[in-house]
């Protein structure tokens, strides 16, 4: 599969449940701005046969390389940032939750969800826009990890495909700040994640990111009930040149904590 079929797969399954990110971007276009991705995001679970490592073959495969690790010790989470091919590509961020760090009772609802995985179909790329692989969980264990970790409630439900898509506010010309396009979004009826600050990062470290809240829809449960819970939600990144001129390639571990809870239960149904 090349890049293109891939990104092209992976925005049709990320509208589909983010509605609203399909009608930003075409309300930037219409408004004479060029729209280029900046980056691509996953969640997962530290588990077989799903594990981050495990995922990570696709993106080579289409020529990404691997570029930083970051920890996040308070979610319990690890990730990795990888490189395009070719500069004006779009960059990868893959993360997954320490499920051996959870309680026994979390860990456990999390284990049995890993377990129904097909593991050859992890073997094909499509892996990264299938959604959810298991059964329904039932609302009582949604709410456990809901408690827990909002991240294991989100993927519980959601399952693997990209959590969110980011303008490059760089390439925009008549926004010359994450600032400045949060308003325009806003204008639009979005509301935007303001948790560590509208505008996540600063020109000190290179990047500067911000975020609407995600979109919303109705999940199975296995009590056979659908009940509405978090998708994803449309990022906005602004990248400063390093020393050596080129711009800043990775990603801030204190400002993607922030912008993790854009798919925040209460955040994103208030």
């Amino acid at each position: 599969m090349g890049i293109d079929e891939f990104f092209a797969n992976l925005w049709s399954d990320y509208v589909a449940s983010t509605p609203q990110a399909e009608k930003i971007k075409q309300a930037f276009e219409a408004k004479g701005e060029r729209v280029v991705n900046d980056h691509v995001a996953f969640r997962t679970l530290a588990l077989e046969p799903i594990r981050l490592k495990a995922l990570e073959p696709h993106l080579l495969a289409v020529g990404y390389t691997p570029y930083e690790p970051y920890d996040f010790a308070a979610k319990k989470l690890s990730a990795y940032g990888y490189l395009p091919p070719e500069p004006d590509m779009p960059r990868v961020f893959l993360s997954e939750l320490r499920v051996d760090e959870l309680s026994d009772a979390s860990a456990k609802i999390l284990r049995g969800l890993a377990e129904q995985v097909d593991a050859e179909r992890v073997k094909d790329p499509s892996i990264l826009w299938s959604g959810r692989l298991w059964d329904p969980v039932s609302w009582e264990d949604y709410q456990t990890l809901l408690a827990e970790s909002e991240y294991a409630a989100w993927v519980a439900t959601i399952g693997i495909r990209p959590n969110h898509f980011t303008i490059a506010v760089n390439y925009l010309e008549q926004h010359a700040g994450v600032e400045e396009v949060l308003q325009t979004v806003e204008g639009l009826g979005y509301k935007v994640n303001d948790s560590g600050g509208r505008v996540k990062g600063s020109p000190d470290v290179l990047l500067e990111q911000g975020s609407t809240l995600a979109d919303r829809m109705m999940a199975p449960f296995a009590d056979g009930q659908e009940r509405e819970v978090p998708t994803c939600y449309y990022e906005f990144a602004k990248r400063y040149p390093t020393p050596s001129g080129e711009l800043y390639p990775g990603f801030v571990a204190q400002s993607a904590d922030k912008i993790f809870e854009s798919t925040n239960v209460a955040k994103s149904g208030s």
